[in-house]
């Protein structure tokens, strides 16, 4: 099977279906996702969009948050870019049918979450990015130029280098290898220009608020291709997770402490107090470090999210996902603390792109969680995340058009997929196995805090282990649950390599052989590239 666009999309979060309908306008669209296309980590979003709309706020403030949550890695110019392009985002999302809350005077509901100085986020009750989602996902279904493919799972990229054998400069980006789960073929996707946007990596972890897809497929693609991967070590734990046997790492929003939640120990004890003047308001990096040192000091499970002194009429309307769901698993957080824990959330690395989202293969965009533009450095501030990804979806989209505009080289003919003598597996249970090993092995070694050798046993053990894949990978026909087993094998060695060349602690960094900040030597980005 061929496929030919004018523009290829892979992911349907807000950045994806945000690049798709901008450059719908002047062309042909093919969107793939693995899944549905509303089976996103943006769908699960709870607290919101940050903007700048009060007259007691700022640009200059909200940089400066970012700044410092960032550990002052990000790069400032591209944080003004973002920030200063926060009100028209939400201009968009609300033209595109998103609903925000409201007070009863109609003016908009803003809430405050950790590291934010002023009531700055955007949001629908704690269900803000499936109220985005759903928006979103209606204007593309309904739009006549966009095509989408779902239960598609992206394999490779397609380059001149790849399709030439020749070593190329850089290289062009000339579509995907795509796997249809559903006739278990692999299919050619061609296109001028490719946009990734497939999101993160928190299944490389054992526990994870993330949701099955998100495999770090887009990065371990570009990487194999060539493209420059950054700051992969800056995996960010989100503080709060509920804890509980039959829970699948269910996220608590920010938002619940931006309200007046307080952060306690089994004993009742407040204590971030004790780490950083913000208290419960600090930074995740500080917040989820807090929580794993309380916990492991005084033997304690978890650590407990207590909303009971505000009322309780406030905070079910104000959280009616978050109560529901905790009362399904007998908590009523308005009368008793919530169980808590930190879990793998957001990465802050990725493929490198510059200010308009281009990666350093021609024709290849990366957008949202998959890229590292700058905005984030050592530690995302929370709710930037939905704002980058539709701020870069619409600059990608604006270059995009741009390169559309000019004539494009001739493209090399694109064999098909071949397996070779690859024939079915009589072996998942090879899959399974590694995957678990890999999850555990960086969960107990590359987690919030770590060490030299910590980290030199992972990457042992990881290399290990991608030794056997290769192996497999070659031998049996390919299969989704192989494509993604390979794809968090390489990105964990990323995160490892990453870890490594680091020798300092910022932001979600934390090594125990390195305390110190090092801005002499390291306040800079950690680069990676793959040597042919």
């Amino acid at each position: 099977m061929k496929i030919t666009s004018d523009f290829l999309v892979v992911g349907s979060g807000i950045a994806g279906l945000c690049y798709a309908l901008t450059v719908a306008k002047r062309g042909q669209v093919a969107l793939i996702t693995k899944r549905d296309i509303s089976t996103t980590a943006t769908r699960l979003a709870q607290g919101g969009i940050a903007a700048v709309s009060k007259a007691d706020d700022s640009f200059d403030q909200h940089i400066k948050d970012t700044m410092e949550a960032g550990a002052w890695l990000p790069d400032h110019e591209i944080v003004r870019m973002v920030v200063e392009n926060g009100p028209k985002a939400i201009e968009d999302l609300i033209k595109w049918g998103v609903n925000f809350s409201r007070k009863e005077d109609q003016s908009y509901d803003l809430t405050r979450e950790g590291g934010h100085s002023q009531r700055r986020i955007y949001h629908s009750k704690d269900e803000t990015g499936k109220e985005i989602e759903r928006a979103l996902v209606e204007a593309v279904q309904a739009h006549p130029n966009i095509t989408i493919y779902e239960n598609h799972v992206a394999v490779d990229l397609i380059t001149e280098a790849k399709v030439t054998r020749r070593r190329l400069k850089p290289d062009r980006c000339l579509g995907v290898y795509v796997l249809n789960r559903e006739l278990g073929q692999v299919g050619t996707f061609e296109a001028p220009i490719t946009v990734l946007a497939t999101g993160g990596a928190g299944k490389v972890y054992l526990y994870t608020c993330n949701p099955d897809i998100a495999t770090g497929d887009g990065i371990a693609m570009a990487y194999r291709a060539g493209a420059t991967i950054a700051n992969m070590e800056f995996m960010q734990f989100h503080p709060t997770t509920l804890y509980h046997p039959h829970a699948k790492s269910f996220l608590i929003s920010e938002a619940v402490r931006g309200e007046g939640a307080i952060l306690r120990r089994s004993d009742g004890t407040a204590f971030m107090e004790n780490y950083h003047p913000l208290k419960d308001l600090a930074p995740r990096d500080i917040v989820a470090r807090a929580i794993d040192h309380e916990m492991k000091v005084h033997g304690d499970d978890c650590a407990f999210l207590d909303i009971t002194h505000m009322d309780s009429e406030f905070i079910k309307d104000r959280f009616p996902h978050i109560h529901e769901t905790c009362l399904s698993y007998g908590i009523d957080m308005t009368k008793e603390p919530i169980p808590v824990v930190p879990a793998a959330h957001y990465l802050c690395g990725g493929i490198k792109v510059d200010s308009w989202g281009e990666t350093d293969i021609d024709n290849l965009f990366a957008i949202g969680e998959v890229s590292c533009s700058g905005l984030h450095g050592a530690n995302r501030l929370a709710s930037n995340s939905l704002l980058e990804g539709i701020v870069f979806a619409q600059r990608a989209a604006e270059k995009s058009l741009e390169l559309a505009s000019k004539p494009i080289p001739p493209c090399p003919t694109i064999d098909l997929w071949d397996s070779g003598s690859a024939k079915n597996s009589d072996e998942e249970v090879v899959v399974a196995h590694n995957w678990d090993e890999i999850r555990l092995c960086m969960w107990n070694y590359v987690g919030i805090v770590r060490s030299n050798k910590r980290l030199t046993r992972a990457l042992r053990r990881i290399q290990l282990v991608q030794e056997e894949i290769t192996d497999y990978y070659w031998d049996f026909l390919i299969t989704p649950d192989l494509i993604e087993l390979r794809n968090i094998a390489t990105v964990a060695e990323l995160i490892i390599r990453c870890a490594l060349r680091r020798k300092e602690s910022r932001g979600l960094h934390y090594n125990i052989d390195h305390l110190e900040k090092d801005d002499i030597h390291w306040n800079q980005y950690t680069l990676i590239r793959k040597t042919f």
